[in-house]
């Protein structure tokens, strides 16, 4: 995911999945003669020398750059050697453990780490993949809000344990302020009613594209007054009672976007292309903190800013996960401390905008300062203000029960 800038963007494919015998996230015992997370000196002494490969979305080059430059000496100085294989579908590296499950491969696995969550991780839970118990025991985890539903759950599903958070996202609306006023993006009323007077200058990527699947969650927290009606498990006649007219209203909505609805964009990167180019004035965003290196770049204009519309955000999280079947389940256990260390979460700030999935406030005072400390662009909001109204997540079987849905009732109408 995802993000998010995430990279768990799409959900695996059904027919591999569906292969699969469903069962509950480590109700099998997993392969272990490799140490257990909570013998930190065991896992060191065995992590030394091994190579951890970690699949990661590999589209964002400022977070490349903090991979090669901060994140993969550290683990060097530790005696693990870092092989990021960059993938633009999280459902990739799931199919692959899939795919070795299927062979009957329990150890041995060639995806040792992988950043993920939503759809994603809930197929790998029902497939039963994920080495589990192991996430709450990492040192760093002290950093970590082990209580916040965002950090327990993930999208509906419990973590147990089964993946460790790195980093968190928020959605927000960008806009051109040169284009836009405040009360145009107060609520997406608002907003609707600013792009029916400006026919073309709004739109969003065709779910599931995560961030598109995103902002139709949006649009639909707006029309129903946020996810309570929605809270839990799926079920069918909640979900119908809240989509009743939801999709004809997407319908309606559609002449006014980007081509007059006719088409969306495939990706959030092809939307931000059409702000950067002029051709919309406003969009919905997963990642607000990288804004500000796109207005600085030039890629954005100076006078781009962020709002929270009246319906609050979207906020979640995002985890690595550790196959049962890895080679190298010591070296993925000691990437996942690292990325929880309160400096490495300050870097990747710092270079990339990306919102800490530590509790800052457990750090020192001097991380502490050193965060207030980083530049804050006049384009972005702070998290404190993103934080302020932000909406969980709905489960995952919602997620892909509105793809899908949005897939037939909009897109194909």
């Amino acid at each position: 995911m995802p993000f998010h800038r995430h990279p768990a963007r799409f959900v695996v494919a059904l027919a591999a999945a569906g292969a699969l015998t469903l069962s509950a996230c480590g109700s099998d015992a997993d392969t272990s003669d490799q140490p257990d997370a909570s013998n930190w000196s065991d896992v060191l002494t065995d992590a030394d020398g091994q190579t951890v490969n970690w699949y990661m979305y590999g589209g964002d080059e400022a977070l490349n750059a903090v991979v090669d430059n901060e994140i993969a000496p550290r683990l060097a100085d530790l005696g693990v050697t870092l092989k990021q294989v960059r993938i633009t579908d999280t459902a990739d590296a799931v199919n692959k453990v899939i795919g070795e499950k299927q062979a009957g491969r329990t150890d041995g696995g060639a995806v040792d780490a992988i950043w993920i969550n939503g759809e994603n991780f809930a197929t790998g839970v029902q497939a039963d993949l994920w080495a589990c118990d192991w996430s709450e025991d990492l040192p760093n985890a002290k950093f970590v809000d082990l209580n916040d539903p965002t950090v327990s759950t993930d999208f509906g599903v419990p973590v147990n344990g089964c993946e460790s958070v790195w980093q968190q996202a928020s959605s927000a609306l960008v806009y051109d302020s040169a284009e836009l006023d405040p009360a145009d993006v107060a609520s997406t009323d608002a907003l609707l009613a600013w792009a029916k007077a400006n026919p073309g200058r709004f739109t969003y990527p065709a779910p599931p594209d995560f961030t598109g699947s995103m902002a139709v969650r949006s649009l639909l927290y707006a029309a129903t007054g946020g996810p309570d009606a929605l809270a839990g498990e799926f079920d069918e006649a909640a979900y119908t009672g809240a989509t009743d007219d939801f999709y004809d209203q997407l319908n309606t909505i559609e002449p006014i976007l980007w081509r007059g609805g006719e088409t969306y964009p495939t990706s959030q990167d092809d939307v931000e292309k059409l702000f950067a180019d002029g051709q919309i004035s406003a969009y919905f965003t997963y990642g607000p903190g990288a804004v500000g290196t796109k207005v600085d770049d030039g890629v954005f204009p100076a006078t781009t800013r962020e709002a929270v519309p009246a319906s609050g955000n979207i906020s979640n999280h995002s985890f690595l996960t550790i196959p049962k079947n890895a080679a190298h389940r010591s070296a993925a256990f000691v990437l996942a401390d690292t990325l929880q260390d309160p400096q490495v979460q300050l870097a990747l700030f710092k270079a990339t905008g990306i919102y800490p999935g530590i509790d800052i406030t457990r750090t020192s005072d001097e991380t502490r300062q050193q965060f207030a400390d980083v530049p804050q662009s006049p384009s972005v909001l702070s998290l404190v203000d993103l934080s302020a109204d932000a909406q969980p997540e709905l489960a995952s079987d919602y997620l892909t029960r509105i793809e899908k849905d949005w897939t037939s009732r909009v897109l194909q109408q």
